[in-house]
């Protein structure tokens, strides 16, 4: 028996259907948006809110959040004034909810009465901007307070203890930020998280009450521990056992979505093949190269097995035979392993191709699935009429002939498809009949020409995590209307049925995450392949010498939950490649643009060789912290780093001037040699200071020949800037034309110091001033070459940046 949730939808008529696309038109996702349809006080504020805001063609998702806080919160003893609030957030005057809820209390208060408009604002923060500088300001102001609370407690510190001491001096900080910072603050205080922060508190037994004379007058309680969910991302799923559950029905969960409902002798069969261990898998479809969201889902598939003591399989999805490939299958199982997973087996959907059909022709012997012959526009157009198919009620022996005839590769390609037959009438659009199976004579990369007819991802996901006996299936909030389906399906084959969650999906500014858009920027040839630098694929992350440690760090660092929240700032990940590199990368000297020096006070053809630090606190007993540099009469500085015009604000060299060359000598300029047309400069004529008695402000990195007459060791150096100008330009028509002509920047001769000549492919360095830097692949004896990673500084300008 199935018991499903109510219907909200269908009282309403065309009228609803209106009412719920108006409400999609603000913002609302799709649960919020039927799920205020099933509430009418709700719906009727709500409609009044945005006829009142005059936003019925639709708003920003952010606006349309607070309007539907309003329509929810707004205190009835003072609508009189709702107007007023609804156009300072039309206005974006009011624009975060701790503004909101600052206004709703104002007029709580005043209830009907008047009052001053200037008064209000003030109560709201309107116009107040909280910069980033300042609210790290009073993050460390806090900090400062509470060091000795947080170094005792170290990770199981209360955030939100120090959340709220930040947000009490400023209100209207953004929250975002302050637990950015926040989190960033504990990282640079408590360094990385030991096995001991993330063991359980042990709890202490009560002492007994001391008398009140000898109790401190200014008693300090220790703040709260953190909650083990807090401690552990993986805390929030539950072991395999809790499955262990008979009901006589399926039932519906929050948002009329099915749970695993398993009886004690299919569970009893699942634990004795388990164990009673975790299983998850990692299931990415070989339809192009992974990029940084699967390294989330990495992290949880991976994760959650690991730190269960459990094990995760590698499966490829691989049901679709024209879009999948031997380069992606190949490509996955070598990323996967540097991002540092092992999988417990190595599978693939088309191992069970034959399973799947058998299980198919018991699905239609027990009146659960029929072969359709609609066009895929006459499915369309059905399934948004909610019409069942003309030939959804012939007979169970009639569809299963045609099936078969279908597999004999009988019937032409398009001409018939295997249907579900589940719920033309269901809320889910997921519910509506989907297609089971296709005919594609197409051979498939994995299964070979045995087969012209494959299972959908609808049909095959569900069965094989059954039949591999998966306990978690896990995947991203945009699957979760097939949760339904899902359960569905197993329980009309009789089939054990996982866990199913869903969470966040990592989305970050400044790129696109479609795999169809991944592949039109490859094919189309905007970018240099799938592994191009400035691609958020895990291919192109390491060729531009990210590694699987600040990957992972990042992903852990987002969290697992099922808020949808928006796009992730890419500065976030660039902090943790910068935090690693600023370690484990060794310094060294580049010139991108090399002016030449000659210093007219030292002979040519001496050459010193100088020590140089790889590390900024090298220690002068370990020479291996070292290396040389030669230094000559001829050195070659950077174009940016000279100027005619000197000035007290700049520290590089001008006529008369001297500077310091790092690990070397200070120079004064003397005289400046132009070309023939008096403005482009050729050298720099200077003198060096042996003695050192000179103490400049101005320190410049430089590059020297070793040999007169002899060039420094010439690199190419590629700089990376963002792939697109907008944060989000996934919601741009012409995302196209948002790219970044200047996304990729190419010197092609930079001077580099003659330690780099054995740099291998994936080495990793600090050039000095300039950022941190991978040799890349294009390297040849000849020519190394260099990516860009990032810049050393944690911020980013759009032009000149480097």
């Amino acid at each position: 028996m199935v018991v499903k949730g109510g219907d909200a939808n269908k009282s309403g008529g065309d009228e609803s259907g209106a009412e719920y696309e108006l409400f999609l038109k603000i913002g609302l996702d799709e649960r919020t948006a039927k799920n205020t349809l099933a509430n009418n006080k709700v719906t009727t504020n709500l409609l009044s809110v945005i006829h009142e805001a005059s936003v019925t063609d639709g708003c920003d998702r952010t606006v349309g959040n607070l309007l539907y806080t309003v329509a929810t919160k707004f205190p009835a003893n003072a609508l009189v004034h709702r107007p007023v609030l609804l156009k300072y957030i039309v206005g974006s005057k009011i624009k975060t909810p701790a503004q909101l809820d600052a206004a709703l209390s104002f007029f709580s208060a005043i209830a009907s009465e008047s009052f001053e408009i200037n008064e209000f604002e003030e109560a709201c923060g309107v116009g107040v901007e909280v910069s980033g500088q300042e609210i790290e300001f009073l993050v460390n102001e806090v900090f400062e307070e509470k060091m000795s609370a947080i170094l005792e407690q170290r990770y199981r510190t209360n955030v939100g203890e120090l959340f709220g001491h930040v947000r009490k001096r400023q209100p209207w900080a953004d929250p975002k930020i302050v637990k950015q910072i926040i989190d960033t603050k504990l990282k640079e205080l408590l360094g990385e998280r030991t096995a001991a922060d993330d063991e359980k508190p042990v709890k202490k037994k009560k002492e007994k009450p001391v008398k009140v004379e000898e109790k401190l007058t200014t008693e300090v309680k220790p703040p709260p521990q953190l909650s083990e969910e807090e401690l552990n991302p993986f805390s929030i799923f539950p072991a395999p056992q809790d499955n262990f559950k008979v009901h006589t029905e399926v039932y519906f969960s929050d948002g009329h979505v099915l749970r695993a409902c398993n009886s004690k002798e299919v569970l009893e069969n699942h634990l004795k093949v388990t164990g009673g261990k975790v299983r998850t898998r990692f299931p990415p479809e070989p339809n192009g190269y992974l990029h940084i969201g699967h390294a989330k889902a990495m992290f949880v598939d991976f994760g959650l097995a690991k730190d269960r003591n459990g094990c995760c399989y590698l499966r490829y999805d691989d049901t679709n035979p024209e879009a999948e490939k031997k380069e992606y299958i190949d490509h996955i199982e070598e990323i996967v392993q540097w991002m540092g997973w092992e999988p417990f087996k190595i599978t693939y959907t088309s191992n069970y191709f034959q399973e799947l059909y058998e299980l198919a022709e018991e699905l239609i012997r027990r009146g659960h699935a029929y072969v359709d012959h609609q066009t895929p526009e006459e499915i369309k157009e059905y399934r948004e009429k909610k019409m069942n198919s003309p030939w959804r009620d012939r007979p169970s022996e009639e569809s299963l002939r045609l099936f078969r005839e279908m597999k004999l590769g009988m019937i032409e390609e398009g001409k018939a498809t295997l249907r579900m037959k589940q719920d033309m009438q269901s809320d889910n659009f997921n519910m509506f009949d989907l297609i089971a199976y296709r005919i594609k004579f197409t051979p498939h990369p994995h299964a070979g020409d045995k087969w012209c007819i494959y299972p959908s991802y609808d049909y095959a996901h569900c069965i094989v995590d059954s039949l591999e006996h998966v306990t978690h299936s896990l995947c991203t909030l945009e699957f979760e209307t097939r949760r339904a389906s899902y359960y569905w399906l197993l329980n009309a084959l009789s089939l054990y049925q996982p866990y199913v969650w869903e969470y966040s999906r990592l989305n970050i500014t400044n790129t696109v995450m479609s795999k169809r858009k991944l592949n039109r920027l490859v094919t189309e040839k905007w970018v240099d392949g799938w592994d191009d630098p400035r691609m958020m694929t895990l291919a192109g992350l390491r060729r531009r010498g990210f590694t699987p440690t600040a990957i992972n760090t990042f992903v852990r660092g987002i969290g697992i939950t099922r808020s949808d929240c928006s796009v992730i700032q890419i500065e976030r990940l660039e902090y943790h490649i910068r935090e690693e590199l600023n370690k484990t990368a060794p310094r060294t000297l580049v010139v991108l643009n090399p002016l030449k020096v000659v210093i007219t006070n030292l002979e040519a053809g001496v050459v010193m060789n100088l020590d140089a630090k790889k590390w900024p606190d090298a220690s002068a007993d370990d020479p291996s912290s070292y290396y040389k540099v030669p230094f000559s009469n001829v050195v070659y500085i950077d174009r940016s780093d000279f100027r005619m015009v000197d000035s007290k604000d700049y520290y590089g060299l001008a006529p008369q001037k001297s500077v310091l060359l790092r690990y070397a000598f200070p120079v004064k300029c003397t005289d400046v040699i132009f070309g023939d047309d008096k403005e482009a400069i050729l050298e720099i004529r200077a003198e060096y200071d042996p003695s050192k008695t000179v103490k400049p402000k101005g320190v410049l990195h430089w590059v020297a020949e070793s040999s007169p007459g002899t060039e420094p060791l010439k690199v190419e150096v590629r700089l990376f800037d963002r792939l697109f100008n907008s944060e989000d330009p996934a919601e741009l028509e012409d995302w196209l034309g948002n790219l970044n002509k200047e996304s990729k920047i190419v010197i092609p001769n930079a001077y580099a110091v003659p330690s780099l000549h054995d740099a291998a492919v994936g080495d990793r360095f600090q050039f000095e001033r300039l950022g941190y830097f991978a040799a890349d692949k294009d390297s040849t004896p000849e020519k190394l070459v260099f990516n860009r990673t990032v810049t050393l500084r944690d911020s980013y300008k759009k032009a000149g940046n480097r």
